[in-house]
């Protein structure tokens, strides 16, 4: 039988989700218990956290941008691999993507409406008392294919906003599953795109307990767990299928605190493909892998550290050896920026990158490019043939000042191009998730 799973979602980003999701797997590991962690949508910094709390990797679950038939496989392997699933929902509970003619959006909704899995929604109470009522009963009423099973309050004041809200919620018998007081102890820091990565957080581990303490004192664990049940088929899954086929038979995989942004569910499917991954770090100024047929530059943070990638000379001579040998490179978001000629920097200094691509980019002056893309090849590379389509995610704040040369994709919904390529080369801004059959 596949193991049960819950949701936690809230009314909006900022409530404290990611802090209760955190306390409740490290309380749930300390009882013995194999929790299958998953975060909703496109996000790489949660699920390092997710996995530091209870000592399991964690899942993007993405109903927007995946096929049913990964969506599906990616369910059934959650439910197959812990006593619980505990799924971190994205934004707000029904915040998603504009439809435009899709027939999903993407949003924590949409995931319990495929699952079946019931929501717990965490609220901040700060500025509230009984204006709770409205907006609990409001969030449970409104879409009768969700079932929002509780509220869990956070940022709760002190004893007396505590009994009003209780007694706000007793009125309108939505049930209360936990209570959270404020502490910002237990707060996460944050930059510019998202929180700061749990390897460069020293103290994390004494936050998670600290978090799996505020979860254990003031929720009733048994209920959660008791509320929580299998899955509903989501499709069906094949172990065969790959959200994105391999770039090679050996493809070496930049990894460290500059190119974190990799989905499991990728590089996990190119290993279910036979494929061979050479992890290497370009921070440590090393090469990629000189027996690798093909190099992959994922998203990250290296406009934090541009200066130390500029000097890296075993990395960036790695990579224009790779190139002159016809090896297939492949960069996302800060993986492209890195392939271009030169990353201005926060300061307004110009780094010489690998000059792989005919791009400039600049972190200088911040603009937010966000949301989800639906894309397809402009001409044939590593990734497929011409038109091959692709549904992703773009979020950065770097902005590409200058580029020239062939473009990589169409943008489907308004027929701009983006990204570049190059001989064997090539990159953009956007994180593929999947492939897309239309």
């Amino acid at each position: 039988m596949a193991g049960p799973g819950l949701i936690i979602a809230a009314p909006s980003t900022g409530s404290g989700k990611t802090t209760v999701t955190l306390g409740l797997l490290r309380a749930l590991k300390r009882r013995g218990l194999r929790v299958a962690p998953a975060k909703i949508g496109p996000d790489y910094i949660d699920p390092q956290f997710h996995a530091l709390a209870c000592g399991q990797p964690s899942q993007n679950l993405d109903a927007w941008a995946m096929r049913p038939s990964i969506f599906g496989a990616l369910v059934a392997k959650l439910a197959d691999a812990g006593d619980l699933v505990v799924a971190e929902g994205v934004m707000g509970l029904f915040d998603g993507a504009e439809r435009a003619g899709q027939t999903s959006d993407g949003s924590t909704a949409e995931v319990a409406r495929r699952t079946d899995w019931p929501v717990v929604l965490v609220v901040n109470c700060s500025g509230l008392a009984q204006s709770i009522a409205p907006l609990a009963k409001g969030f449970c009423d409104f879409d009768e294919a969700v079932d929002v099973a509780g509220v869990i309050l956070n940022m709760v004041a002190g004893a007396r906003h505590l009994r009003m809200l209780s007694k706000a919620m007793d009125e309108i018998g939505v049930p209360v599953f936990g209570t959270l007081m404020r502490d910002t102890s237990i707060e996460l820091p944050s930059r510019h795109l998202g929180l700061v990565q749990a390897e460069e957080q020293p103290g994390l581990e004494a936050l998670l307990e600290k978090a799996g303490d505020a979860v254990e004192q003031g929720c009733d664990i048994e209920r959660l767990m008791a509320i929580a049940r299998p899955p509903r088929s989501c499709g069906t899954p094949s172990v065969h299928s790959v959200p994105i086929e391999p770039l090679g038979q050996r493809i070496a995989v930049a990894s460290d605190v500059a190119f974190r942004f990799a989905y499991p569910h990728v590089l996990e499917g190119w290993r279910r493909a036979g494929a061979e991954l050479a992890l290497f770090s370009p921070l440590a100024d090393e090469a990629p892998d000189a027996r690798a047929d093909a190099v992959y530059l994922p998203g990250g943070y290296p406009e934090l550290h541009g200066a130390r990638l500029a000097a890296a000379q075993s990395f960036i001579g790695g990579l224009g050896q790779a190139a002159e040998n016809g090896v297939s490179i492949y960069g996302e978001c800060g993986g492209y920026m890195v392939l271009g000629k030169t990353l201005v920097d926060a300061d307004g200094v110009g780094l010489r990158m690998a000059g792989l691509l005919s791009v400039e980019t600049s972190f200088a002056e911040r603009r937010l490019h966000l949301g989800y893309r639906h894309i397809s090849l402009s001409g044939p590379c590593v990734l497929g043939p011409v038109g091959q389509c692709y549904r992703g995610h773009e979020f950065h704040y770097a902005s590409a000042i200058a580029e020239e040369g062939e473009a990589l994709f169409v943008n489907l919904e308004n027929q701009s191009k983006c990204g570049l390529r190059r001989g064997s080369v090539a990159g953009s801004f956007m994180h593929l998730i999947d492939r897309s059959d239309a």
